[in-house]
């Protein structure tokens, strides 16, 4: 359990608890964390820190560009001096053909931005507060209807496994339009990555936060065009902020809820 000391009193805030109708059923006070001030800075650094311990080091062939036997003829021809195989090719050096890369990539770089694990948990926090202002999920480009946020939810939304009932419950509650922007947004990539199995780009859509692992929530809400599905405890900034910036439109179950407060404690003096 992670326990972050904020200085001052924390508001509360209270949203309504909505069925697979979209009919308010209740109220809920959402955790104090949800009313953390939004820390841009080190959301862009947790987020940098998590997107770069994913990258794979990469790096060339020591002897690439290299297995030629050529030797510079010297002056006195009129030609660079530049090694070059007996019929006059040049070889080896950087500008030929087939020649060596003059600073290629290494595996021995530092990819990775380090954070430190406090400055990580706040970053979350911050992030998951941002979900909770109508004004920064605009900025982020999501279209909702939705008149509070987070979007609190039954948990018996966990236990849809159709895409087709996920479809009809997400046009209740007023997110629809959000799935809508993001597949007609998809796009082909632009660059040589259209050619190495990254060929389309889909915009992020609504982020649902369920309770458990195993709730067919997981496969069928998947199957819509930027919609992520993640528990409590795998939840990262990655999720929250894509791309750094905070204020994704985000569905919360119940019980998701009382595990992200028991999970992240925020105390106040």
């Amino acid at each position: 359990m992670a326990k972050v000391v904020v200085p001052f009193r924390l508001d509360e805030k209270k949203v309504p608890i909505l069925n697979l109708e979209g009919e308010a059923v209740g109220e809920i006070v959402l955790p104090k964390l949800f009313s953390l001030p939004v820390r841009k800075d080190l959301i862009r650094r947790a987020f940098h820190s998590a997107f770069t311990a994913r990258l794979q080091p990469k790096g060339r062939d020591p002897l690439a560009g290299k297995r030629r036997a050529g030797e510079s003829w010297g002056i006195g021809y009129g030609l660079a001096r530049v090694p070059r195989l007996d019929n006059g090719r040049a070889v080896f050096a950087p500008m030929t053909r087939g020649g060596r890369l003059a600073h290629p990539p290494r595996v021995e770089k530092v990819l990775h931005e380090l954070i430190n694990k406090k400055e990580r948990i706040r970053a979350i926090l911050s992030a998951l507060a941002a979900t909770s202002i109508p004004e920064l999920v605009k900025e982020r480009g999501h279209v909702f209807s939705a008149k509070f946020l987070p979007v609190i939810v039954v948990n018996d939304i966990e236990n849809i496994s159709r895409a087709s009932e996920a479809r009809e419950v997400l046009k209740k509650l007023g997110l629809w339009e959000d799935i809508m922007r993001a597949y007609e947004r998809t796009r082909i990539r632009a660059g040589k990555g259209k050619m190495r199995g990254r060929r389309y780009v889909t915009p992020k859509s609504l982020l649902l936060i369920v309770s458990r692992t195993d709730a067919p929530a997981l496969k069928s809400f998947r199957n819509f065009p930027g919609v992520d599905v993640v528990v409590p405890d795998i939840l990262s900034i990655l999720h929250l902020a894509p791309g750094g910036v905070p204020g994704r439109l985000t569905v919360i179950t119940v019980d998701a809820l009382e595990k992200i407060k028991s999970k992240y404690e925020v105390v106040t003096p």
